[in-house]
């Protein structure tokens, strides 16, 4: 998952002076842009199904963070199409 920022809109009410939470991408962000990218490169039926795979694990698995890094249940496979680094899984020895 990338960390790039989510832009925040202006609602007409302004917004409140304490509040100073930051909307986040979801974590299977990159996993549907894959999805939809594969869906424009040559034949859909032959270039979807393998990006699409990975995003239903990636949205099966189970949500939050372990000590600061992924979910152990996210998928580490590369992305097909998109030029990402694909998401670590770091193991804490105690």
């Amino acid at each position: 998952m990338s960390e790039r920022a989510v832009p925040r809109r202006e609602s007409p009410w302004g917004l409140p002076e304490s509040d100073t939470r930051q909307p986040k991408p979801h974590r299977c962000n990159d996993r549907a842009e894959d999805v939809i990218q594969a869906c424009f490169e040559g034949n859909p039926f032959k270039t979807v199904p393998g990006p699409f795979k990975l995003f239903w694990q990636c949205m099966r698995s189970k949500p939050g963070y372990d000590n600061q890094s992924f979910c152990t249940e996210e998928p580490t496979e590369p992305f097909t199409y998109l030029q990402l680094d694909p998401p670590k899984r770091e193991v804490k020895l105690e």
